[in-house]
């Protein structure tokens, strides 16, 4: 679980890492009661690592124009993900960043500590650049010191940044986490340090262990209706927003590909699930027929949602199962068209809410199952199959915009 950066800072603070003064904003007129003072740095409170570059981060100098671009980064979706929080900040002139990190090492199942001098890494260069200690025994000032050393820092950078490394290891072992990191750590001209921005990543298997994480994560993955009695999905690795398309995807790319493209469409997302990922919180073992099928049925039950995309690219686990999954699903709904009760004569209405279904299935293994699930019988336009992905969401959006079914 990846906290976003606001919260990431309130760790950060409480440890002694040094931040900027800053203020949550969950309402651009939350910028009329600033109390840090102009120039700020706003925010956009979401995952995607490249925000600035699309104009999720926004220099202000005044109340109104802070206003202005609040509404702005509120209503400009990354990544398909939309922020419901904005982080507001005091303008800090760097003049030199670095890169921390402490992470654990799977293969070595050790802690690690990272240092860099030059914060702009890219996949070439970045082994190159980065040093790396492993702590190897019980943790000490010493491994944080060496670190420093083998960046090449000297003078009082030396212990200043020792320092913060020394809190991110301990942050590190109080909350049971994957990994802690500062990108950049800067330093002004008077020589002090700050964490401009910081990444925080928690180990899944030790959120029941800590009750304030496990809060956390109960209220990013289930913050709406899904929460409250519409089944299980906050057991799933997924994105929520207010919308009508759900989108069931088999990779972390394939998800995020969906979500750009249907925002681009004009289409708005409810629910963005990705299956190949196991449950958050729960420690049992699960296939991707589980998760399958535990959100068909979820998403069937919910009445926010009136089109369910699926994305499958050729790799899906036990695809088999899967498509036998989809079939018994759609089995579902000839039978919710039979079970009609009438009333005044000849009206009729559906007992059940039943969400049309967009099957992207792209390669030859499909080939069998695609003349297979042709062959289901299904009310109009409650099953569509395609294979170009462009044209599944064209076709989402479409059935989107249509008359849901009477709830």
């Amino acid at each position: 679980m990846d906290l976003l950066e606001y919260q990431v800072k309130e760790w950060f603070g409480q440890m002694g890492i040094p931040v900027l003064p800053s203020q949550r904003i969950d309402h651009p007129t939350d910028l009329k009661r600033l109390k840090i003072r102009y120039p700020i740095v706003l925010k956009s409170q979401v995952h995607a690592v490249e925000r600035a570059k699309v104009g999720g981060v926004r220099i202000v100098e005044t109340t109104i124009d802070a206003i202005a671009a609040a509404q702005n980064i509120f209503n400009l979706p990354i990544w398909g993900e939309l922020p419901e929080v904005l982080l507001a900040e005091s303008k800090y002139d760097a003049k030199e960043e670095f890169y921390l990190a402490v992470v654990l090492d799977t293969a070595l199942c050790r802690p690690v500590l990272l240092g860099c001098k030059d914060p702009d890494l890219d996949g070439d260069s970045a082994e190159e650049k980065m040093q790396h200690v492993v702590v190897d025994q019980e943790f000490s000032p010493f491994y944080a010191r060496r670190l420093a050393l083998k960046m090449g820092l000297q003078g009082e950078l030396i212990q200043s940044v020792s320092d913060v490394v020394e809190k991110m290891y301990q942050l590190f072992i109080q909350k049971d986490l994957d990994l802690v990191e500062i990108h950049p750590l800067a330093i002004n001209t008077a020589g002090q340090i700050m964490a401009l921005n910081g990444q925080v990543r928690v180990n899944e298997r030790a959120i029941n262990r800590h009750p304030e994480i496990a809060k956390m994560a109960n209220k990013m993955v289930g913050r709406s209706h899904f929460a409250n009695g519409n089944g299980s999905l906050d057991k799933l690795d997924h994105l929520e927003q207010d919308g009508q398309i759900a989108i069931l995807g088999n990779g972390t790319g394939s998800v995020l590909t969906m979500l750009d493209l249907v925002t681009y469409a004009g289409g708005q997302i409810s629910t963005a699930l990705n299956l190949r990922h196991s449950f958050l919180t729960d420690t049992l073992p699960t296939t991707f027929g589980d998760r399958l099928a535990k959100s068909l049925k979820t998403l069937a039950n919910d009445k926010n949602t009136q089109v369910i995309l699926l994305n499958f690219l050729g790799t899906v686990p036990q695809a088999s199962e899967a498509l036998d999954i989809i079939s018994k699903f759609l089995e579902l709904d000839t039978t919710t068209q039979t079970n009609i009760s009438r009333s005044n004569g000849n009206r009729i209405r559906y007992e059940e809410h039943f969400p049309r279904l967009v099957l992207r299935l792209a390669g030859s293994d499909f080939n069998s199952y695609k003349k297979h699930l042709a062959t289901l019988k299904t009310a109009k336009d409650t099953l569509i199959i395609v294979e170009n992905l462009d044209e599944a969401v064209t076709e989402a959006v479409r059935l989107a915009k249509l008359p849901a079914y009477r709830k």
